[in-house]
């Protein structure tokens, strides 16, 4: 019977049947982040386990996708993979997005544990969701510019929303936010109009906590306007407080589209809880009177990759004199122990100068023990003598003297 591999042989083995990440996406090495996405979008929804539940290979296919994406999506993997190959990814920590609706009721009581135990969770939009949009399958409301509305939707379900722009909006800008009051979390999603009539995914944004709501935007201002991705930095914030200070801007990056054409677009939100439904309002707003804000946010956001370059260089700083520190400290508590042994040596060859025998110590609780056991007894000697010297001679019989007449004969 033959016997097992060692895991090391299997990782091994695993290591060498892996594809090229571009291949498996069927794109080329200088391909831009929106064509991978929408690659990886299409081909994620084709090997979906909820359309293939019984097909292993769709099943194998399907991880093989998300672990192609999700080193090419991180430009520090990408390009880490494209100098190094796969020996520079850590393809151990590669996190996978979890469909909700795929998942058993008690998978999905399990992860909403895991979530609130501060363990990250990636989530995606459903394949159902997808699908049905591909197909143009869904009910699109409209939405006029500058009115806000309140809405709930079920979760892993998605409500979606027209909204057409003029020539004249399209170059002042656009802008859409979700939030919700209840600190739900959701998806704001920018669907692509395909040629057949149907939406594909486009962009994607997660809701996070802002304050006392939850809140997503996307801002199409004809400039790079970046976002912030926070689940890259959650697993680096439970292994290394340091770790994720340095790394907490390397989620920094630009949005794929920055403006938007004349015409119809449409947005969605998707309920991403686990459980419960959720409560949300929605609002998109032409840019025209944010000219200020525009600029603002212009400027915000130059400093913040200006602070990511200075990050990176601080950090190598840092490790080096943190290495020092922590060498300094180490020798310090030897040096310390190594005087306390000499001063140690010193007291006892110092008392070693002596002829007389060395008396064994008693505890002082026996001196005090043996001290009043003295004292009563010395005590009780004392009363003793004390009540016989003062107690009155009693006369004895044989002592009383009698007085007897000679003359008579007894």
């Amino acid at each position: 019977m033959p016997g097992h591999k060692p895991k090391s042989e299997k990782s091994d083995a695993a290591k060498q049947q892996r594809r090229d990440p571009y291949d498996v996406l069927g794109v080329s090495r200088n391909s831009t982040d929106h064509e991978i996405k929408s690659a990886y979008r299409k081909m994620a929804l084709k090997y979906h386990p909820d359309k293939n539940a019984n097909d292993p290979k769709a099943a194998d296919m399907f991880k093989e996708v998300t672990f192609s994406y999700n080193i090419l999506s991180d430009p520090d993997k990408r390009r880490q993979y494209d100098t190094s190959g796969f020996e520079a990814v850590e393809s151990e920590s590669q996190d996978l997005e979890v469909d909700l609706s795929s998942l058993g009721a008690v998978n999905t009581m399990f992860a909403a544990l895991f979530s609130k135990l501060g363990v990250p969770i990636k989530t995606t939009v459903s394949a159902t969701v997808l699908e049905e949009a591909l197909n143009g399958m869904v009910f699109i409301r409209p939405l006029p510019l500058g009115q806000p509305v309140f809405r709930k939707v079920e979760k892993q379900c998605a409500h979606f929303y027209s909204v057409t722009i003029s020539e004249k909006e399209a170059q002042a800008g656009l802008v859409c936010r979700v939030q919700s009051a209840e600190k739900s979390k959701f998806k704001l999603l920018y669907l692509d109009q395909e040629e057949n009539g149907g939406l594909s995914l486009a962009l994607q944004e997660d809701s996070a906590k802002t304050g006392k709501v939850t809140s997503a935007g996307m801002y199409f201002l004809g400039f790079p306007v970046y976002r912030l991705d926070q689940t890259l930095n959650s697993m680096a914030t439970v292994k290394d407080p340091d770790t994720a200070f340095f790394k907490k801007l390397d989620g920094f990056q630009p949005c794929e589209i920055a403006e938007l054409k004349a015409g119809t677009h449409v947005f969605a939100v998707y309920g991403d809880n686990f459980f419960r439904s959720v409560s949300y309002t929605i609002e998109v707003l032409c840019a025209a009177p944010f000219t200020e804000e525009k600029e603002n946010l212009r400027a915000v956001e130059g400093h913040i990759l200006s602070k990511r370059v200075e990050l990176s260089k601080f950090e190598s700083e840092y490790r080096e004199v943190l290495a020092q520190f922590t060498e300094m400290t180490s020798r310090y508590a030897q040096e310390m122990q190594a005087i306390d042994e000499l001063l140690k040596q010193r007291n006892e060859i110092h008392a070693s100068y002596t002829t007389a025998p060395l008396m064994k110590r008693s505890s002082s609780r026996s001196k005090s023990k043996s001290v009043s056991k003295e004292a009563k007894e010395d005590g009780q000697v004392r009363d003793k003598k004390s009540t016989t010297r003062d107690r009155p001679k009693k006369k004895k019989w044989y002592n009383i003297h009698l007085k007897v007449d000679k003359r008579k004969p007894c």
